[in-house]
């Protein structure tokens, strides 16, 4: 058992420590490669503020010489300086390096020489490459005040917890960090390539900027420029991102954690001020210290938790999709049986080599065919506060259409339609995916609108809801079947255009993946409230919430190469970008481990907003002989309504449909149909797919998608991408009053910086020196070789011009 040490430990400390964490042991993994099972967690605290830096000279003569010129240079000269692509970029528009036009670089140099001698020699810089670092340098140097607003921005380190073990080790310096970890990598024996230890910092791609240029790295793995998933160094620490694991906040993963001792382990609120200005020699309070020890002792109890389950270190996967892939690939390829595991793996892997993406082509098509969920705010009641609203919601949308609908279960073909009977025959009976362009679109449905103005790559008099296309002259894009049934619902049309139809065999889902997923939602439901089982639960709720996930994740991406700094793309010709996404999608066609094909998740959202629609149309009060419309909001997989009473029919019919079509699945996989019928701790019955109530508000107020108002029994809450809720709603309420809060939640209410839990930052990735006096008076001087520079930042309710224009363009009473 992992006992909680709440005491500061000193680096002195370190040897007791790491002699106590080793009888933990140590694990080989397939790769012959070892493991500590170590739980290790890494956080730092730091400082933004600013600093006034004196101008390197007082003129500008040369950055005014130099402005607007075409510099040739050689491909030698790009292989001496391997951050010129970068450099490049980064002066566009200022100065023009060229490969093929412009003034010789050794030619501009001799001219400089003579202009400015105080700024060049050419005896000091013989060589090319340093003549062009030297004119480079000074051009920077001389840029404008106004072109270089960020060069005040600075932020530091002032303290660092390592949590070992249950054991918090703090320390206050750069080389006390460098110390520290150089020390535990020697006193363990680690290396890079044979033997590891795992260290968690949650949001890694914020610690790393600060110690990135503190060590030297071994390897460096990015879902994107400075989103690190891990990052090892050369001694053979590797750091893991422990938010890119979870998907959760601190606070999330301390609420989670299910063992007893772990129960009054909470992230810590309020006791850090961040916006007082502190460095390594300001005097840190008892609280202040408890609220930095105790983020890592919640990793450390987190990953305690993991490593119980998994028994391994390296078994915790990287992502929070890691789960479920991992749970869905052994029922999928291997099964429970270890006598029979071959004979399904070649079954699956024989299914999963009929279905493969034939090109690029098909893959990019899939990509702009692909949408996720529906969130929008009705334009006709948009900005108004409504009365008696309810909320109702979908039981896992995703999961549901997975196991009720039938999705691509071919390689896809090309065909031309030659009639429209025979276009229709295709949408009837296949999966099918295809470019369109219709020509005067006029919208059936007045208060909602189905297509995505993002999602038409071409556009003419296109009139646009708030980011969803109202009405057009012409519109071009990418849809499957499944969307040209809604928008024939909910669009009219004088005629469309079809090119690149693909179809698909349809099917269900193989048997292994829909038992999967049913093992995953019974044991969600089962599991909920049971005391002692709350780490199952855990488990098979965050695995049925990553299935969809998996499906969809991109297969081809552009490699994020780090070495001493964040590399560009590399600047490859469309032949070698085509040939490396050949590679890799020839990669994906053939893996052996596959047991998904991406064309399913494409197909799993259409089906979710197909579902949502079905109530946004009933509820818009279509032929119903309804007046007006009784649809509020939607978001994804639920619905604010009023009047739900007169729709109760219809939500009814609907949750029978549900009930149907999974009775019609479970029957074609010889699949007990109450086992889709798992019952709550209270004896509920919970079926998949149904609308659910989720909610009744005294008032509700959207502005447009992601910016809505409720009171809630007496309660105010907002849900407004951007905004921390839990201090924008004090503020609020505080200077409006509850109902003056309604009154106010409008177009251009700002909510000030200090309550809006908003923050912008900076990426500061040159070394700056300075003195910095604390919020004590104390002074200090800094060394910062990177960082990254926060700031709180107010929030706006702009809604945007065109919406207001839209808006005002409708001509009907309420």
């Amino acid at each position: 058992m992992l006992i909680l040490d709440r005491k500061p430990h000193t680096i002195e400390d370190l040897d007791w420590i790491l002699e106590e964490a080793k009888r933990n042991g140590i694990h080989t993994d397939n790769h012959k490669r070892q493991f500590y099972n170590i739980v290790c967690a890494f956080d730092i605290e730091t400082t933004s503020f600013n600093d006034d830096v004196p101008e390197e000279y007082t003129d500008h003569d040369v950055y005014e010489y130099l402005k607007g010129q075409k510099i040739r240079i050689t491909q030698q000269v790009f292989s001496d300086i391997p951050d010129l692509p970068l450099i490049r970029r980064s002066l566009f528009g200022q100065l023009y390096l060229s490969k093929t036009e412009g003034i010789a670089v050794d030619i501009l140099y001799k001219e400089l020489t003579n202009i400015f001698p105080y700024y060049f020699n050419e005896e000091d810089t013989p060589n090319i490459s340093d003549q062009l670092d030297r004119i480079l340098t000074v051009f920077l140097s001389q840029k404008p005040r106004h072109e270089r607003a960020d060069d005040t921005k600075r932020s530091i380190m002032y303290i660092w917890q390592l949590g070992i073990n249950g054991h918090v080790v703090i320390g206050r310096t750069n080389e006390e960090l460098v110390y520290t970890f150089n020390y535990i990598a020697e006193y363990l024996e680690l290396n890079a390539e044979d033997k590891r230890l795992f260290c968690l910092v949650h949001n890694l791609s914020m610690e790393f900027q600060y110690i990135r240029k503190l060590f030297e790295w071994s390897k460096v793995f990015s879902l994107d420029t400075r989103k690190p998933v891990y990052a090892i160094n050369s001694k053979g620490i590797e750091f893991r991102c422990s938010y890119i694991l979870t998907n959760m906040s601190l606070a999330k993963v301390a609420d989670n954690l299910t063992t007893p001792e772990f129960s009054d382990l909470k992230k810590l609120v309020g006791d850090l001020d961040y916006y007082k200005p502190r460095h390594t020699k300001t005097v840190i309070t008892d609280k202040e210290l408890e609220y930095c020890m105790n983020d890592v002792l919640i990793l450390n109890a987190f990953q305690y938790e993991q490593l119980q389950r998994e028994k391994k270190m390296f078994n915790i996967p990287l992502t929070c999709t890691g789960y479920a892939r991992r749970f869905c690939r052994k029922n999928c390829l291997y099964g429970n049986e270890w006598k029979t595991w071959r004979k399904q793996f070649n079954k699956y892997h024989t299914l999963m080599k009929s279905l493969q993406i034939t090109d690029l082509a098909e893959y990019e098509q899939l990509k702009r065919a692909f949408q996720g969920g529906f969130t929008h705010a009705t334009n006709y009641w948009s900005g108004y506060t409504v009365s008696n609203v309810d909320s109702i919601d979908f039981t896992s949308s995703y999961p549901y259409v997975l196991l009720s609908e039938q999705f691509p279960m071919s390689t896809g073909k090309i065909v031309k339609p030659e009639t429209p009977e025979e276009l229709e025959n295709y949408l009837t009976k296949y999966c099918c995916l295809f470019d369109i362009r219709f020509y005067d679109l006029q919208p059936v449905l007045e208060y909602e609108n189905y297509i995505s103005a993002s999602k038409c790559f071409q556009k003419i008099n296109a009139v646009e809801n708030n980011g969803r296309i109202y009405s057009a002259d012409m519109i071009s894009t990418t849809i499957t079947e499944v969307d040209l049934k809604i928008i024939d619902k909910t669009y009219t049309y004088s005629r469309k255009e079809i090119a690149n139809f693909r179809i698909y065999k349809k099917g269900y889902l193989p048997k292994e993946l829909i038992k999967s997923i049913i093992k995953l939602y019974s044991d969600k439901t089962t599991l909920k409230g049971v005391k002692g089982k709350e780490q199952e639960y855990l488990v098979s709720k965050g695995l049925l919430n990553s299935v969809y996930g998996m499906m969809v994740t991109d297969f081809i991406r552009d490699e994020i190469l780090y070495t001493t700094d964040w590399c560009p793309k590399p600047d490859l010709t469309p032949e070698e970008q085509k040939k490396i996404n050949e590679q890799q999608l020839n990669k994906y066609n053939n893996s052996r481990r596959r047991f998904l094909f991406f064309p399913w998740g494409i197909w799993c959202t259409c089906f979710a907003r197909r579902n949502l629609f079905l109530g946004i149309t009933e509820f818009c009060n279509m032929d119903n002989g309804f007046n007006g419309c009784d649809l509020l909001y939607e978001d994804t997989d639920s619905l604010k309504v009023i009047n739900i009473d007169r729709h109760r029919e219809f939500i009814d019919k609907y949750n029978r449909l549900c009930e149907f079509k999974l009775k019609k699945m479970c029957e074609y996989h010889d699949i007990d149909y109450n086992d889709l019928l798992p019952k709550t701790i209270k004896g509920i019955v919970k079926p998949l797919g149904v609308w659910d109530n989720d909610g009744h508000y005294d008032k509700f107020k959207a502005l447009r998608a992601k910016a809505y108002m409720v009171l809630e029994n007496g309660e105010l809450n907002i849900t407004v991408s951007g905004v921390n809720k839990k201090v924008a709603v004090p503020w609020l309420v505080k200077k409006y009053g509850i109902e003056g809060c309604f009154e106010h939640f409008n177009d251009g209410l700002e909510i000030e910086a200090a309550y809006t839990g908003k923050l912008t930052h900076y990426y500061i990735d040159d070394y700056h020196e300075g003195v910095l006096t604390d919020y004590n008076g104390i002074e200090c001087k800094y060394e910062a070789p990177s960082g990254v520079y926060f700031e709180q930042a107010s929030y706006n309710f702009d809604i945007s011009v065109k919406y207001i224009e839209f808006l005002k363009g409708l001509f009907y009473t309420k």
